[in-house]
């Protein structure tokens, strides 16, 4: 899209040059030469733009984040009405969050709270406007040269994530997923805390609460693995910041923050007296929704379809001893998987179930079709 630069959008907006690039758009300096000022445009890549429901998709988020007014939020100034399809914002005078601790390591306590703080401010803005990010992540949020922070792409980043797959953005954004999320569950406000909480821990400790080779097994960690706890890592943390970090982390949605301004009044307790003394504990945070597979369903008692099966591959083989040797293996290996499958799939117990609804519905299926 460089072949954009010195084009006017709308006889309007004039690009100039290119200062940043993600798997949706490009985003352009550019010149508002109605109100004579620079702005950020993002312009939506060419291959996105040419579905019809994802333009629309994109133009509707937009319109709704233009609403958002806060000094904590990077302000959407308009949105496009002609072919191109793109959207104006404030220029930011600064960097990401991601670049600000690729530089700094693990950062000061006292900034990370500066730093959540501000962001949880964001958050409790746009919630109460119906407006979920979905997407909290550094590289979403931007530090000033004054030291303030405002988060970016409201309502923009869920339409980049069901545009990519696994690239490297979006390998980046489920280190920062909560676990309603990974399972695809309908998310809420509590997601963005969960995203937040590991934010926090990211800048407390200096690294992720979970690494993995790639995507489905950092989701799994979300899903059952409790991290180290950040004075485990770092022993200047305090201990009431340790425990706000980690309700925001709480895998069960039922011991997390139920709303960004319940997170920001212990901000702010904790703010006033650094010894604070928090009504809960790691472990009341930390502790799993479910203790074991049954805990999700009970499992199913093998069904007697697959020993009709064996019965089916025995007679198979001793009447085609050679000609069929190969199609027999694969029915007796079928037959000897089908009661692991059938149990497994029923107790929830297979990686496979934990991602979306609709491995729950196969799950089912499988039930059904043992049953048959």
């Amino acid at each position: 899209m460089n072949n954009m630069i010195g084009k006017m959008l709308d006889n309007r907006y004039e690009l100039l040059e290119v200062i940043g690039s993600g798997g949706m758009a490009v985003v352009y300096k550019a010149k508002c030469h109605r109100l004579n000022r620079l702005v950020a445009v993002k312009v939506l890549k060419s291959d996105l733009a040419e579905d019809a429901d994802f333009r629309r998709r994109f133009r509707d988020e937009s319109q709704a984040v233009a609403m958002l007014s806060h000094p904590n939020i990077v302000s959407v100034y308009d949105v496009s009405r002609g072919e191109t399809e793109y959207i104006v914002m404030e220029l930011i005078d600064g960097i990401t969050l991601k670049q600000y601790m690729e530089k700094r390591g693990q950062l000061n306590w006292r900034e990370a709270l500066h730093f959540i703080t501000q962001i949880m401010k964001a958050l409790s803005h746009a919630h109460s406007r119906g407006i979920i990010h979905r997407d909290i992540k550094p590289q979403n949020i931007m530090v000033l040269r004054d030291g303030s922070v405002k988060v970016a792409d409201f309502g923009i980043a869920c339409l980049a994530n069901s545009a990519n797959t696994l690239t490297q953005e979006a390998l980046g954004s489920v280190h920062y997923m909560s676990p309603e999320q990974a399972r695809g569950d309908r998310t809420d406000a509590r997601s963005d805390i969960y995203s937040a909480g590991v934010v926090l821990y990211e800048m407390l400790t200096g690294r992720l609460p979970f690494e993995g080779d790639n995507a489905v097994s950092v989701a799994i960690q979300h899903l059952s693995s409790v991290p180290l706890s950040p004075r485990e890592i770092n022993p200047d943390v305090p201990e009431a910041l340790e425990l706000i970090c980690m309700k925001a982390m709480a895998s069960d949605l039922e011991k997390r923050y139920a709303s960004a301004d319940e997170m920001l009044a212990d901000l702010e307790e904790f703010r006033k007296n650094p010894e604070v003394d928090l009504d809960f504990t790691i472990e009341t945070c930390t502790a799993r929704p479910w203790t074991s597979p049954r805990s999700i369903s009970p499992p199913c008692t093998p069904s007697p379809r697959h020993r009709r099966c064996r019965r089916r591959t025995t007679r198979r083989k001793k009447r085609h001893p050679r000609t069929s040797w190969a199609r027999a293996s694969c029915s007796r290996s079928s037959a000897r998987r089908w009661p692991r499958w059938h149990s497994s799939c029923c107790s929830g117990t297979r990686s496979s179930a934990i991602f979306s609804a609709a491995s729950r519905r196969r799950r089912s299926m499988w039930c059904r079709i043992s049953s048959a």
